[in-house]
């Protein structure tokens, strides 16, 4: 797929004011500090599409982009070490959930996880939860430039051996760098694939 407009719709707490369209929907998620919009940037062709941020928490709000005319990538707050205050955190939660519990639009969501890092216990949950909530997602594995070549993969196929603790068979998973463009083709790739069999089935 080859990314020819991206334009920024809307920011909101309610999911009820979320954009009215029949447009599938992708949303990314992940831990605060886990390199969302960078990842956003790269995959659009778009150097501040998304706000990067040194401070980790800043996407605070569900911010929709429609890409293409033809679909949205929904950029969801990060959830884990954001600085802000409990109360806050409560919020974010509240209508994270009500997004996926709400949002009919939705096709998959990707969940972001540093490649970096043994798996983390809230990543495992929220993964856990979307599964028991039946919703389609897929992992994509960020930061992998950061790792040598030989540390990749080992760290890679640990995160699976965990997964396969608590999942049938591994998730669906992509391998990528904001900063070498790393699994762009193939992330945007399977959206184009899952939009084309969505578009077959009307």
């Amino acid at each position: 797929m080859k990314i020819s407009s991206a334009e920024f719709v809307i920011s909101n707490s309610d999911v009820a004011k979320c954009p009215k369209e029949k447009l599938p929907e992708y949303a990314f998620i992940g831990r605060s500090n886990v390199g969302k919009s960078s990842l956003i940037n790269m995959l659009t062709n778009r150097k501040s599409l998304a706000k990067t941020s040194g401070r980790p928490g800043k996407t605070q709000l569900i911010n929709h982009f429609i890409i293409n005319k033809t679909w949205f990538l929904v950029d969801l707050p990060g959830y884990g070490y954001a600085r802000v205050s409990k109360s806050a955190k409560k919020v974010f939660q509240k209508f994270i959930t009500a997004y996926f519990s709400k949002r009919t639009q939705l096709v998959s969501a990707f969940v972001l996880v540093d490649c970096r890092h043994e798996p983390q216990k809230i990543d495992l949950e929220f993964m856990q939860w979307l599964g028991e909530n039946q919703i389609p997602f897929s992992i994509i594995f960020t930061k992998a430039d950061k790792l040598s070549k030989n540390k990749l993969p080992v760290q890679i196929n640990n995160y699976i051996q965990t997964m396969l603790q608590y999942w049938e068979e591994m998730p669906n998973y992509f391998i990528t760098s904001s900063s070498s463009g790393m699994g762009k083709d193939e992330v945007l790739n399977y959206i184009e694939d899952i939009n084309n069999q969505l578009k077959n089935s009307q």
